[in-house]
């Protein structure tokens, strides 16, 4: 028997569908019901490596954590990963297959993947009481419409309802309903069967008025309001659109438990990938984290992170014209702390060999550490496990580079050299034991009286973040008209909104 099934569009990128999907999954698994998340096509650089060794987008591994079951790929069998404007790495069921201008991709790769994806959802049908699945940007896409896989595409394959998220936050959030609907097919608005207001201020009874006049208008229903929350994010899908001024997401505010806090700053390189490695540090009571892109946001900080990047190059060539590169070597050459992650670590080292990401063959590094590189055709996709500062670490490896370690400390299958530290381990920061023995260090060397809190759990606090979710559909959603659609699909007859889709 097929289980049960949901998908989640909005009305436009960043609507909160991953957020919506995540609580779904959360309230859901706690009424017993065995559920998955589900996402055709992501296109992010924010990834995970699964147990098995597939690359998936992030999003979907913590929805996976949400529904408090393993990820895999068949929960995102489709990832692009941008390696400019203009074209992506195609993942297939969590391998890289090729690179792809976004002209190829649409002009026939997209619609061929159609039938592989359907059969992935089925899979997870077959074994889940529910999957809920999430959209990508919006599904009244005119122009994508034909080659869709995503959102329509799938709903209509699949037999899903369709949920409209709406950010209210934005405005105009009313229009969107109306226009979303709107620029569907017959068929694909046969689909669609509500809406759910996200992210609301004020008083509800203010907005009811206006949720009726928008039934009166399509014939389909408010499933939900969902008030405003702060801190709600789940990992993101895109790093580039993070606010270089801002701190990480909204930052645990507590106090710190020694006499000085800690400053963090991460260098907002080019398509920067897997910024949630910095997620953890901003969790700490006391740390400050921010996103830098100008050598003189570097003079007061106690740590400096180069993170990873899909262009270790490119990445490497931007911070040269910034002037970053050289505010780098200086702060290693006076010893104070440095740590580069993934591309960042080969952009630290002394050089690197590149016939494959830019190919622009032999690249000069940093030359901070006894490093060189030498950049594969197959990809470096595992979990690995060690240990630093006499502590267990847990981490995964998303890259193309082999690094070659000449010297220095060994440090997380990378090295360290006085205060700069670089290893290919994203996610080792969430060990929470490593990631106090490290602020020990950096606070050390920084000469800062900063000691980090002994009770924090990134993994707690994540958890707490994901029942928060869960918390916000339970109280503010139609919980049982919601089964009802997991269970049932959308309902009958419902009507026609003018004038549909372009022929």
């Amino acid at each position: 028997m097929t289980g049960g099934g949901l998908l989640v569009a909005g009305t436009t990128s960043d609507a909160g569908k991953s957020v919506v999907t995540a609580g779904i999954c959360r309230w859901l698994v706690r009424q017993g019901v065995k559920v998955a998340p589900f996402k055709a096509q992501n296109m992010s650089l924010n990834s995970f490596v699964t147990k098995e060794g597939a690359e998936i987008g992030r999003a979907q591994a913590m929805q996976a954590q949400a529904c408090r079951v393993e990820p895999t790929a068949l929960m995102n069998p489709v990832l692009l990963k941008p390696g400019g404007e203009s074209s992506s790495q195609v993942v297939l069921l969590g391998k890289p297959v090729g690179e792809l201008s976004a002209r190829g991709y649409h002009g026939g790769r997209q619609q061929k993947l159609l039938g592989t994806v359907l059969d992935c959802l089925e899979q997870l049908r077959g074994t889940y009481d529910a999957v809920i699945c999430e959209g990508a940007g919006s599904p009244a896409e005119i122009n994508l419409r034909r080659t869709d896989i995503v959102n329509m595409g799938i709903a209509r394959g699949a037999g899903l309802p369709v949920l409209v998220v709406g950010d209210i936050d934005r405005g105009g959030v009313f229009a969107s309903f109306f226009g979303t609907v709107a620029l569907l097919s017959r068929e694909d608005q046969e689909c669609v069967a509500g809406f759910l207001v996200n992210k609301f201020r004020g008083d509800v009874s203010l907005l009811e008025p206006g949720l009726d006049m928008l039934q009166g208008l399509t014939g389909r229903r408010t499933y939900g309001v969902l008030p405003f929350r702060h801190g709600l994010g789940i990992d993101e899908e895109d790093g580039l659109r993070v606010s270089l001024r801002g701190t990480v997401r909204e930052s645990v505010v507590a106090p710190p438990v020694g006499e000085d806090v800690l400053r963090i700053a991460v260098c907002a390189v080019p398509l920067m990938s897997n910024f949630t490695d910095v997620d953890a540090l901003a969790a700490e009571p006391g740390v400050v984290v921010r996103f830098v892109d100008r050598p003189e946001e570097l003079a007061d900080a106690d740590l400096v992170i180069v993170p990873g990047t899909r262009g270790t190059v490119r990445a490497l060539e931007w911070l040269r014209e910034r002037g970053l590169a050289e505010a780098l070597v200086r702060r290693a050459a006076e010893q104070r702390p440095v740590l580069g992650i993934c591309g960042g670590f080969q952009i630290l080292g002394e050089h690197i060999e590149d016939d494959v990401e830019s190919r622009l063959g032999h690249v000069e590094g940093l030359g901070i550490l006894p490093v060189r590189v030498r950049f594969a055709r197959e990809k470096t996709l595992t979990r690995p496990e060690g240990a630093a500062l006499g502590e267990r670490v847990e981490g995964y490896e998303i890259h193309h580079g082999v690094a070659e370690v000449t010297g220095g400390e060994p440090f997380l299958d990378g090295c360290r050299v006085g205060q700069t530290w670089g290893t290919h381990w994203h996610g080792s920061l969430e060990s929470d034991g490593f990631r106090r023995a490290f602020l020990r260090e950096v606070a050390a060397a920084a000469g800062r009286r900063f000691v980090p809190a002994p009770d924090t759990s990134f993994a707690a606090l994540r958890e707490e973040q994901l029942d928060r979710l869960g918390d916000l559909i339970e109280q503010h959603a139609d919980t049982d008209a919601l089964w009802r659609l997991i269970e049932s699909g959308a309902p009958r007859g419902l009507p026609f909104i003018p004038p549909g889709a372009p022929a």
